[in-house]
């Protein structure tokens, strides 16, 4: 795996993160730095945990997967990316009128969780690369923390003039890499 896909890949998973972070900054009159930086921090960090938290579950199984981790990989950044695109047809909706404080830390934390779950699934991609996986991490981590900063930014600046889903590009970029990925394996066995 090269440095760009590491890249892309970490692109493709920060989408969730940008989308709820564009979300939630609807919900602001302006921009208030404490809480952007409190959502990236947390966005960020779980995005980075959750793909090393998937390496080393799938170190453990490593062994029985090797002939086949092209075709895992095409199959979890397929199922992620496609999920992404359904997920990301549904209109944004802020809910600003049913959270009186959307950037509580219990809302934000489980918001870092639920958006960091499909990034799990993403670190068995590197059980073939444990040289690329700090790499990977870090990148992840910092690409979403950059983008949920964007995002909420996006957020307060646009409000419901949003028309695109982000979401629906990032799983096109997973979708994208996975396919890449198995080319890749299958042109050079």
């Amino acid at each position: 795996m090269d440095f760009l896909s590491i890249i892309i890949i970490g692109i493709g998973l920060a989408m969730d993160c940008f989308a709820v972070s564009i979300s939630k900054g609807m919900c602001l009159k302006k921009l208030k730095w404490k809480k952007v930086l409190r959502m990236a921090f947390l966005f960020g960090l779980f995005q980075a945990l959750m793909p090393l938290i998937g390496y080393f579950g799938g170190l453990t199984f490593a062994k029985f997967i090797s002939s086949l981790d092209h075709w895992i990989a095409f199959g979890l950044l397929g199922a992620i990316g496609l999920k992404m695109f359904i997920e990301g047809l549904k209109p944004i909706d802020p809910h600003c009128d049913i959270t009186p404080n959307p950037f509580k830390w219990k809302i934000l934390l489980t918001l870092a969780i639920a958006t960091s779950i499909d990034a799990m699934a993403t670190g068995i991609v590197f059980v073939p690369y444990p040289e690329k996986i700090w790499f990977a991490i870090f990148n992840i981590g910092i690409i979403s923390f950059i983008f949920t900063i964007i995002g909420v930014h996006i957020g307060v600046h646009f409000k419901q003039r949003m028309k695109f889903n982000v979401e629906i590009l990032g799983g096109i970029i997973l979708v994208g890499i996975g396919v890449k990925i198995l080319i890749e394996h299958l042109q050079n066995p």
